[in-house]
């Protein structure tokens, strides 16, 4: 009994390590497996999270594809509007060319009749294009002729303008020389007529003037010269040859008289106004010189009737005069 019982505790004693062995190895396994399925969820977590970023990722780029979608409709409308109003368009165009075609078509039909003429007329034009162009060869040989000619002329006109030049100067010291020779005789004319005709209050010097009143030589309204008047005319033409002797050839010099009225007018058979007496009465003069034997050709009449006075606003004796000035021609 007791081998019995003693046999029964030794094996309950010799089963409980068994038993903690197996508990432990059953705790290390049920521990493993824990931790595979810690490490199994963190990595199913972490492929979850990469499926949601992918997901996302995927949704974003749908969305953006959807967007596309989109615009490519309305392009797809917009194209087939485009297509639609470009078949119209195409359509009207087909209709113009047959229209043109059928216009065309009788224009060739019409033209063809007219192409011989107009073939004439074709040859006609190139053979006055040709003449033409042969004018144009013309006038652009004539053209460079004239231009050289014109280059001649303009060196021929500068050395012209030179000897211009040097002959004006010329001319103007001749000129002035001659002014000065006239100046001198016409002093002397003047010196000798102041000493015949001195002391007289009817006859005097006006500036390059010698002036007679005209009473002094012709009577009232009247062209015709006095007995007294022609003594003093027969004194001045005396002196006159006497300084036209002494001045060289070429001076010509003109002895010029010039008559004046008053401004009362004048109405006659002989003289319709003031005018043609002073005209009148100078012409006399000229005359009765012509005749004591000064050449015409150094004598020039003029009358000025009563617009040129020596005092305006009167009408006395002193506007009417003969005045006698020794000039250059």
């Amino acid at each position: 009994m007791y081998t019995r019982n003693h046999r029964q505790k030794g094996v309950n004693l010799d089963v409980w390590p068994g038993y903690v062995d197996a508990l432990a190895t059953l705790l290390i396994v049920m521990i493993f497996a824990l931790m595979i399925f810690v490490v199994s969820q963190v990595y199913l977590s972490d492929a979850l999270q990469g499926s949601k970023r992918g997901l996302e990722s995927l949704e974003a780029k749908l969305r953006e594809i959807a967007n596309l979608l989109q615009v490519e409709q309305k392009k797809n409308v917009d194209l087939t509007e485009t297509y639609k109003t470009t078949l119209n368009q195409l359509s009207e165009l087909e209709t113009k060319k047959k229209q043109m075609e059928t216009e065309f078509s009788q224009k060739l039909s019409s033209s063809s009749m007219d192409l011989e003429q107009q073939q004439q007329l074709s040859h006609k034009a190139e053979a006055e294009l040709t003449l033409l162009r042969q004018q144009i060869e013309e006038l652009n040989q004539k053209l460079q002729n004239i231009s050289g000619s014109l280059e001649v002329a303009e060196a021929t006109a500068t050395q012209q303008k030179i000897i211009i030049d040097d002959l004006d100067k010329k001319l103007s010291a001749a000129l002035a020389q001659k002014v000065e020779e006239l100046e001198k005789y016409r002093s002397e004319f003047f010196g000798k007529l102041k000493e015949l005709l001195a002391n007289r209050a009817d006859i005097r010097i006006v500036g390059d003037r010698f002036v007679f009143q005209s009473e002094v030589l012709f009577p009232s309204a009247s062209a015709t010269l006095g007995a007294e008047g022609e003594v003093k005319l027969k004194q001045l033409a005396g002196t006159l040859q006497e300084i036209a002797a002494k001045m060289p050839k070429d001076l010509n010099w003109v002895l010029r008289i010039d008559g004046h009225t008053d401004n009362i007018p004048i109405h006659t058979d002989k003289f319709d106004s003031n005018w043609e007496l002073s005209a009148a009465r100078a012409i006399s003069v000229i005359k009765f010189l012509i005749k004591e034997g000064i050449r015409p050709e150094h004598l020039a009449a003029a009358g000025f009737g009563e617009f040129y006075p020596i005092e305006k606003g009167v009408d006395g004796a002193r506007n009417r005069r003969i005045e006698l000035k020794l000039d250059q021609r």
